[in-house]
């Protein structure tokens, strides 16, 4: 394998180096002749060979979702691809990061990647210190920025969790602490009762109308506010007309249990003078602790949806990798970010027909995460989001909208790259953006874009259905 060095000085790559190193390039290089329409190095393959175009007419392609698209396509003679960053060895994953077909019949120089690595670090030792101070202290950066990004991220989202823990916590307490006086209540009207020597027909009574009542609880209507008011009074005018002193005391709870002035005439029908009262009030304790009851079950389911959302969120305990339900994702993500969405009204536009995506799914929730919190942001806490799933033949579609001022026309085009932010200093980081395209676009093969104006900004993901791999 060897090339004359007959015209190899005519390349501005090699204008400047010296007769030694330029024949070393002779010795080591191999002129490869290309037929048009073939493929001379395919992306994501392992990147053997430094390639220098002698002649002909060579395209560049990036893989994209739903084929491929050519980024670059030059006849000059010494332009070079394939392995470009041959100097930094095993320091970096050395894949193409294109592929590249002659269009024409073509002549290209091809230099192994090792070999010129080594001899390149040796000829200019100092470019080669600065290219890789430069590589490490970029990734550095990125990687010191990035975890900040991740941990400003879950900072927000802890704390708006905290949040909505708070809310059903806490009411599990006061119910818990009310239960435990409304049990003593019912402890001490059923001593009354005994007191009194009722007869065993008329426990039973009690005990049966007891059993009615907690049934009812749970089916009690849905009332306006009206509607309560005014059956409360009813009840409260029932209860003073029978001589239950403090009547207005107990009314909301037996209207709040679906116990109508109706029910109340039955019952004082069936239930002896003397025991009326106590027997009401137990009764009321009745009614109010199976209530306080459902009420502790609501707070810890709501609890245990938290938590399941928030491991949702979070994919633990599960493969990285897996076919996933997006809207799993979505709702978990929404409720993640229920603290900060306030007075954002959230519309949903679910496609439930939609397969499920091979996806890395936490990851995913991330990218939804950037986006949704950009979207209210971009609200000011006020507005519509509206969040839709629809699929495109082999493609699944996510789109989040919002009803902010929109992204200036001059920024669209630069609203992924990296660093680039249009919030103030101190507020954003500009990789949010950066880092879910990434996501999309390189981890799944996918798509994301933008479109804005005031009032309706549309950010939409495109994801293949068929896993790359």
């Amino acid at each position: 394998m060897s090339v004359s060095t007959d015209g190899l000085r005519e390349l501005f790559l090699f204008e400047h180096l010296d007769d030694e190193q330029l024949a070393w390039v002779g010795k080591h290089a191999d002129e490869v002749r290309v037929p048009a329409g073939t493929t001379i190095v395919t992306e994501g393959e392992e990147a053997r060979c430094f390639y220098v175009l002698r002649s002909g007419t060579i395209t560049m392609h990036r893989a994209v979702t739903g084929g491929d698209m050519e980024i670059n396509r030059s006849d000059q003679v010494g332009a070079y691809f394939g392995a470009v960053t041959f100097y930094l060895g095993d320091q970096i994953d050395q894949k193409y990061k294109a592929s590249v077909r002659a269009v024409t019949d073509t002549v290209v120089l091809a230099l192994p990647a090792d070999e010129f690595g080594t001899a390149f670090s040796r000829w200019y030792p100092m470019a080669v210190h600065l290219l890789q101070g430069m590589l490490t202290g970029s990734r550095n950066t990125d990687a010191l920025v990035s975890q900040r990004e991740r941990l400003l991220a879950l900072g927000k989202l802890t704390a708006g969790l905290t949040h909505e823990l708070n809310n059903p916590a806490a009411a599990a307490v006061r119910a818990t602490g009310a239960l435990r006086e409304r049990v003593a209540g019912m402890r001490h009207k059923l001593a009354m009762l005994a007191a009194g020597d009722p007869k065993v027909l008329q426990l039973k009574h009690l005990t049966d109308v007891q059993e009615e009542y907690v049934a009812r609880v749970a089916k009690a209507p849905t009332l306006t506010a009206l509607e309560t008011s005014d059956r409360e009074d009813a009840v409260a005018d029932w209860l003073d007309d029978h001589g239950v002193a403090n009547g207005w005391d107990i009314a909301p709870v037996l209207v709040g249990g679906g116990i109508t002035v109706d029910d109340l005439d039955l019952f004082a029908a069936n239930t002896r003078d003397e025991f009326l009262e106590p027997a009401l009030r137990w009764l009321g304790y009745t009614v109010e602790t199976e209530t306080l009851m459902n009420e502790i079950q609501q707070a810890v389911e709501r609890i245990s949806a938290l938590v399941g959302s928030a491991k949702q969120y979070s994919q633990l305990d599960r493969a990285p990798h897996q076919f996933v339900d997006l809207h799993e994702g979505l709702d978990s993500t929404l409720v993640m970010l229920t603290a900060k969405l306030g007075g954002v009204h959230v519309v949903k536009q679910y496609d439930r027909t939609l397969p499920p995506v091979p996806a890395y799914p936490a990851e995913l929730n991330q990218v939804w995460t950037n986006i949704i919190d950009n979207a209210v942001d971009a609200m000011g806490g006020d507005g519509t989001l509206t969040v839709r799933t629809a699929r495109d033949d082999n493609q699944a579609v996510v789109e989040i909208a919002d009803t902010g001022s929109g992204i200036p026309a001059e920024n669209q085009d630069r609203i992924f790259e990296p660093f680039f932010t249009t919030k103030p200093i101190g507020h954003g980081t500009g990789l949010g953006l950066d880092v879910s395209w990434r996501i999309i676009v390189k981890r799944h093969g996918g798509d994301l874009r933008v479109t804005s104006v005031p009032g309706d900004t549309r950010f939409t993901v495109s994801l293949p259905l068929t896993d790359r791999a």
